[in-house]
């Protein structure tokens, strides 16, 4: 198969505005013919993009998120072009843009990824938890109809039996821009908690939280899920951590955040 004259880039755009992407993001965004962006996986600060856009002189057009799983448009544009899809976090955390790299592959479209600072990594290090001591990482959904999953509370359940921290990720409908929040969260495990009855999110049980993580306002707490879930953590996005067994560094570092400090 003749390769394409194109390339797709996948650039990280780090964890809260546009000064979170790396030099190298910057170039390949400067460099490029077609520059897309989707925010349906994460998001960035208000007029981020905006000014992303002003900084790299490039027209950065928003796509949804059935254009983004789709891909037609994106990899039509990347056999003759050179395009750039912005993502907030780390691009390849998201099985979407996995996806999308091995199609443009069996396209015969070069693909390169330029990471950024992502969650996954950035909320274990605000805490103060050891990367190495986590478990699967699960997410909550947003309940609907006829839909509550306790998926979630299994994998918290089978990471505290291994001793593993566990990190839960939250919901995001950001074609209604709606983030769910730590206390949401927080209330949908006290409901599977009384469903299932394992007691892996009791009044008691040693939580936390990081909101905006990588931004200046970063708030970072621990301690029992019954004061937790009635702190405000502000504005989104919110993770929530599970803690399973503490090395005694990591139960220091988590006496630091019990009146939700700053990170």
């Amino acid at each position: 198969m003749v390769r394409q004259s194109g390339k797709l880039s996948f650039i990280g755009l780090g964890l809260y505005d546009e000064n979170g992407i790396t030099l190298a993001g910057l170039d390949r965004i400067r460099s490029a013919d077609v520059v897309f962006a989707e925010f349906y996986t994460s998001k960035l600060s208000e007029g981020a993009l905006e000014r992303l856009s002003a900084m790299t002189n490039k027209e950065i057009m928003a796509l949804g998120r059935e254009e983004v799983e789709d891909g037609t448009r994106i990899l039509e544009e990347a056999k003759e072009k050179n395009v750039a899809l912005l993502v907030a976090g780390d691009p390849m955390t998201a099985t979407t843009h996995i996806d999308l790299r091995l199609r443009a592959h069996k396209e015969s479209i070069d693909t390169e990824v330029i990471h950024g600072s992502s969650a996954l990594t950035a909320v274990p290090g605000l805490l103060g938890l050891q990367h190495y001591k986590f478990g699967r990482t699960t997410t909550l959904p947003f309940p609907q109809e006829g839909y509550s999953p306790t998926s979630p509370y299994d994998m918290i359940m089978e990471n505290l039996d291994r001793g593993l921290h566990t990190l839960v990720l939250l919901d995001i409908d950001a074609e209604n821009s709606r983030y769910m929040s730590a206390n949401e969260g927080f209330h949908l495990l006290q409901e599977m908690e009384r469903r299932m009855g394992k007691g892996a999110a009791k009044d008691d049980s040693i939580v936390c939280v990081v909101a905006r993580a990588g931004s200046p306002d970063c708030v970072v707490a621990a301690g029992p899920l019954s004061k937790l879930i009635a702190m405000d953590f502000g504005g989104p996005l919110h993770s929530i951590v599970i803690p399973g067994r503490l090395h005694f560094m990591e139960e220091e570092s988590l006496g630091q955040w019990t009146n939700g400090k700053d990170g």
